[in-house]
């Protein structure tokens, strides 16, 4: 099977299920040969988030008659961001010579295409890849390597005018890998810091321990709020940085509903298509459990809310 230069639409289909069995039938020079699909992501092995997500992936393929064992062979291998074992999970999944890969995060992504500039490399999780070097424009990726948006960066606004309404915040730590998506969210949130009064403050973190310190930097002034935008580095780390935030009685908005599943305060994103199966949507989700006594909130999934 010859995958040169895929269309970006074939690429996309292997992820959102659109038009998984007509790519393969369509290009197989071998039709009853067994389809191989690489998947690489920046989580570790077990984490429960990415085992759902893993889990959707494999039952939106069954639905469209490519299942896992039969007509196609899944090739899963972990790299947790932050671990280092992106080069080395990514020549790996490389060597096994699948037909399509599946990565997550930037880093997996940069990996996998130092490792090959031949197999279709199909991303989530990567919020600027023009920037990144990745694709040549959103319209014409070229190459090898394309994928979905699932979050624009100027939802750093709601991220912190919800800030600002359930907390007299001051000061808003944005925190983020900065080999990830760190810059293409805090350019576009300093702006918008400023129109509401808010000192924001870049707070780059690579690991668990570079987490704890930011976090104990930044609470030594008062008034203080959080925002997590969608990262690798912080998802794998999610239940130290809800743990400090509870710890600081530091308010926090997080893009990922994950980190409210784990007891965080409060998330505003995209419903995941891989995870729920359905359209993206933009949707609040509320922790009852750690939300401050003045906040009246109330968990609203799949809604859109009001503009602030």
């Amino acid at each position: 099977m010859q995958f040169h230069q895929l269309k970006r639409r074939e690429f996309i289909a292997l992820l959102s299920g659109a038009a998984v069995a007509r790519t393969f039938a369509a290009r197989a020079q071998q039709p009853d040969r067994m389809r191989r699909i690489g998947v690489l992501v920046a989580y570790a092995e077990g984490d429960p988030e990415m085992d759902a997500r893993l889990a959707a992936f494999r039952q939106g393929l069954e639905r469209l008659g490519w299942s896992d064992g039969r007509n196609i062979h899944i090739d899963t291998r972990f790299a947790p961001a932050g671990a280092g074992l992106e080069q080395l999970r990514a020549s790996e999944v490389v060597a096994l010579k699948p037909d399509v890969i599946f990565a997550h995060s930037p880093q997996v992504v940069a990996a996998l295409q130092r490792e090959s500039r031949q197999i279709p490399i199909v991303f989530v999780g990567v919020a600027d890849p023009v920037e990144a070097g990745f694709i040549a424009s959103l319209a014409h990726p070229g190459g090898n390597v394309t994928g979905l948006l699932g979050i624009e960066a100027s939802i750093a606004g709601k991220w912190l005018a919800m800030l600002k309404e359930i907390a007299p915040v001051t000061r808003v730590a944005l925190m983020a890998n900065p080999k990830n998506i760190f810059d293409y969210f805090v350019q576009a949130a300093e702006p918008l810091a400023n129109s509401l009064s808010i000192e924001l403050v870049p707070s780059p973190v690579a690991n668990a321990s570079e987490i704890e310190q930011a976090i104990e930097s930044f609470v030594r002034k008062p008034n203080g709020g959080l925002v997590l935008p969608p990262d690798a580095t912080t998802s794998v780390h999610r239940d130290l940085i809800i743990a400090l935030a509870v710890q600081h009685r530091l308010p926090a908005v997080y893009a990922l509903r994950s980190f409210v599943t784990a007891g965080g305060l409060m998330s505003y994103g995209t419903d995941s298509p891989i995870r729920t199966g359905r359209q993206h949507s933009m949707s609040i989700v509320f922790c009852a459990a750690k939300r401050p006594p003045t906040c009246r909130c109330r968990r609203r999934p799949n809604t859109k809310p009001s503009s602030t």
